[in-house]
């Protein structure tokens, strides 16, 4: 008698269609890929399964076909793991926001460290002196910024505000949410209801949410957190759609922005002058002020962790003059900065250089600051040179990685000058295979050390892997130097 239970899409196949469970592939998971898929070998391929964990046994139902390789869904189950869990949300398994809800939480951060040891394995041939301890935290309710799509759909009553159902175009039937802010979980409902009152109920395809961390707000200030949303708006709004979305803000406590066209072109509606958003390092004595479509990381709890790990494998001292590559709006910069060193700050967006320039100035740290706008992407050694010696370097790039850069450390300029490398890189990266890559580089190229490298859980219940590498340019050092004395494991 079979033991086998149904998983997924709340029927015994992806498509809903009564299937003999006998006939489908029987496979052993071996492992989990970075995207919280298990992995397992059947017939000379490797087969990437939807919903199945290391240890399990499945049956499984592909839905794309390679030569090489497979992408399967969990059918059923016929030895389920120690690590599954019953998942929180109700639509888990048809929404596509989440993909690990099934795994207990120091599990997928287990994983997620696995998933970092085997890029720089497998891609850079590297081993980290030290994995540093996880960084984790609070695994519901962490999303304070979040794209929701939204759409007109008749048959399904109206319009549907969320996220888009897995691997599919379809906008996920949500009601709730975990891992939203819960003032933005509270109002997927209310949405629903404003959107279908517009005369462009059909025309208003994203809503981007921001949200100001509740731990910033004054004693005495309003109970729910200071949250932003922006309408994408592909028409004019009439007087009624403007006066109901006024309601709205006043009855929610929010504010509304409208979006025509791109980012750059967002403004208020109402109220017509709102307050930025902020989140705080407390540790370091600073605030950051931010505008909703201003990019800042989902998590502010762990994004407070993170900053205080990155800095502590810098070891800012006084005197010395560090560079942060793609600072966004200070993130790094502005607690390096608070340590005495001089911080010369390059991102790619000159609205973050302007926000960033404002955050330094608020919080007294103009005086150590300096940032400008770059296309990092194109760095050479000739950029590099024009930026002067640095001591140190902090790297946050997005998911492309930081190539360009890492490539031209130690490069002659036309004229022929090499300008000295930083005796330290600490890299926060969003994206594994990327820091593997550039890792590679670092360590069999130019001459540095990995020291120590570790994950960082910024999106529980998702693939997602944010991790930070600390290199030395010191190749002959032994990989048992102590650690920063500012570092302290979390």
């Amino acid at each position: 008698m079979s033991t086998a239970r149904s998983f997924g899409r709340r029927g015994p196949a992806p498509s809903g269609a009564a299937v003999d469970l006998s006939t489908l592939p029987l496979v052993e998971i071996e492992s989990l890929d970075q995207d919280g898929r298990g992995i397992a070998r059947l017939d000379g391929k490797t087969l990437f399964v939807d919903g199945a964990l290391p240890g399990e046994r499945v049956r499984i139902a592909s839905y794309m076909r390679k030569p090489t390789y497979e992408f399967a869904e969990t059918v059923a189950i016929e030895r389920a793991s120690a690590e599954r869990i019953t998942p929180r949300c109700p639509h888990f398994g048809v929404c596509g926001g989440c993909a690990m809800q099934h795994v207990q939480p120091r599990a997928q951060v287990a994983a997620k460290q696995r998933v970092l040891e085997d890029a720089l394995m497998h891609i850079a041939k590297l081993r980290p002196g030290m994995m540093l301890s996880p960084i984790h935290g609070p695994t519901w309710h962490y999303r304070y910024r979040a794209r929701l799509s939204v759409r007109l759909v008749a048959k399904k009553g109206g319009v549907l505000v969320g996220f888009h159902e897995k691997r599919s175009s379809f906008i996920a039937d949500m009601r709730e949410c975990h891992v939203l802010a819960p003032v933005v979980a509270d109002l997927l409902v209310p949405l629903r209801a404003l959107v279908e009152g517009l005369s462009i109920a059909d025309r208003m395809p994203q809503i981007e949410v921001a949200v100001t961390d509740p731990r910033t707000r004054a004693a005495g200030a309003a109970p729910l957190p200071h949250c932003a949303l922006v309408f994408r708006n592909l028409a004019p709004l009439t007087p009624g759609d403007e006066a109901l979305m006024r309601a709205f803000a006043d009855t929610h406590r929010v504010q509304v922005f409208l979006q025509p066209k791109g980012p750059d072109t967002a403004f208020p509606l109402h109220p017509a002058e709102p307050a930025l958003l902020e989140y705080r390092l407390p540790e370091f004595g600073v605030g950051l002020q931010f505008s909703p479509t201003e990019f800042t990381q989902v998590n502010h709890a762990i994004n407070e962790v993170l900053v205080r790990r990155a800095i502590g494998l810098l070891a800012p001292r006084p005197g010395e003059r560090i560079a942060d590559f793609f600072c966004g709006l200070g993130n790094f910069s502005l607690p390096i900065a608070s340590q005495g060193a001089d911080v010369v700050g390059i991102e790619g967006a000159k609205s973050l250089v302007a926000r960033a320039a404002s955050n330094a100035a608020r919080n007294g740290l103009s005086a150590r600051t300096r940032f400008e706008a770059g296309d990092l992407f194109k760095a050479d050694a000739d950029t590099l040179a024009a930026l002067g010696r640095f001591d140190k370097w902090l790297v946050d790039p997005p998911r492309d990685g930081a190539l360009a850069l890492v490539k031209a450390i130690g490069e002659p300029t036309a004229a022929g000058v090499v300008v000295p490398p930083p005796s330290r890189i600490v890299y926060v990266s969003c994206n594994p295979a990327t820091l593997a890559r550039d890792a590679g580089l670092l360590v069999h190229t130019k001459g540095y050390v990995l020291r120590a490298a570790g994950v960082v859980n910024m999106f529980p219940h998702t693939g997602h892997v944010e991790s930070v590498a600390w290199f030395e340019h010191d190749p002959s050092a032994s990989l048992s130097t102590a650690l920063p004395d500012r570092l302290t494991p979390q």
